[in-house]
């Protein structure tokens, strides 16, 4: 009689408040702010910053994360984790603030499968502003869709590539005809669905955001997610990364789904050179056969 063995899942999830590096006026590591890493094997962790600052050039009032992964109580159901970061009272120069930056991402692997479901419930921006003006922002929390049959990649589901295809032509069609610092989104955002894809062992990565659109008064100009702000830089509003790793021997199976959230990619140029992220999230997670491999790796 063959033994049926319980299936794996090694689970691999992370979040910081705040992280990046200051090259001017003044050079400084910011090492990731409240920071926290989920053991392979699952559990609870978390947590709390109160209150961080660099001279006059950014701060938060208070900041918390937390990491969750357990197996669902439910007959049949798989593996869940949970990822979240929030950061209250962020200031960078007085030129961009927000009351409070929440970044959650949630996921359900099911037994034996490679590739979750995923939701961004609780995601959000409160009172963001840049230059003292309300950011109004068109939020699309299930950009990613449902999972995906037969656990296919999402980058496979037309919904999904259809979604990204629009954000990604939208920033191309504002960008084209501007000088840099506009040229680098064009090497960024230039995916369409006929280009998805990895060979056998290989991987992909879709790079799109949760915010379709960002509208206000505020100085600069905005690219879908993307605003360049005169004499401040460029932000990345709620990016998300999806990066799918394939099989060595068959390319169709996936071995590794993982999502990359950072709610503000800070791209700072004069005065301030700057390279900062707040709420920068990871989650993923892996396990569908029954002889437990190594853990993988996801960075």
């Amino acid at each position: 009689m063959t033994e049926i063995l319980e299936p794996y899942h090694y689970y691999d999830a992370q979040a910081a408040a705040f992280e990046g590096e200051l090259r001017l006026p003044l050079r400084q590591e910011i090492h990731p702010q409240a920071f926290v890493k989920l053991p392979v094997e699952g559990g609870y962790l978390a947590q709390r910053s109160c209150g961080f600052r660099v001279e006059s050039v950014l701060s938060f009032a208070s900041a918390y994360t937390q990491v969750a992964g357990n197996r669902d109580l439910k007959p049949g159901h798989g593996h869940s984790t949970l990822v979240t970061s929030v950061i209250e009272g962020l200031n960078v120069l007085d030129v961009v603030t927000a009351d409070r930056v929440v970044g959650q991402i949630s996921t359900e692997h099911p037994l034996r499968c490679s590739v979750p479901s995923i939701t961004f419930l609780g995601t959000r921006f409160e009172n963001l502003r840049i230059a003292g003006h309300k950011v109004e922002l068109d939020l699309d929390l299930n950009i990613c869709g449902e999972r995906p049959d037969n656990d296919a990649p999402y980058t496979k589901s037309s919904g999904f590539a259809a979604r990204v295809s629009q954000q990604h032509a939208r920033i191309r069609d504002l960008e084209n005809g501007y000088p840099n610092p506009f040229a680098e989104l064009r090497e960024r955002f230039n995916l369409v669905p006929e280009r998805f894809g990895a060979s056998a062992g290989g991987e992909e990565i879709v790079e799109c955001s949760l915010v379709n659109q960002a509208e206000g008064s505020f100085p600069g100009r905005r690219f879908g997610h993307v605003i360049h702000i005169p004499h401040f830089g460029t932000i990345y509003l709620a990016v998300l990364r999806l990066r799918h790793v394939y099989s060595k021997t068959n390319p169709r199976d996936v071995d590794l789904t993982a999502f990359e959230l950072t709610m503000i990619d800070f791209q700072l140029g004069c005065p301030i050179d700057a390279k900062l992220k707040a709420a920068p999230l990871v989650a993923n997670g892996t396990g569908k056969t029954v002889t437990p491999p190594p853990p993988p790796s996801s960075h």
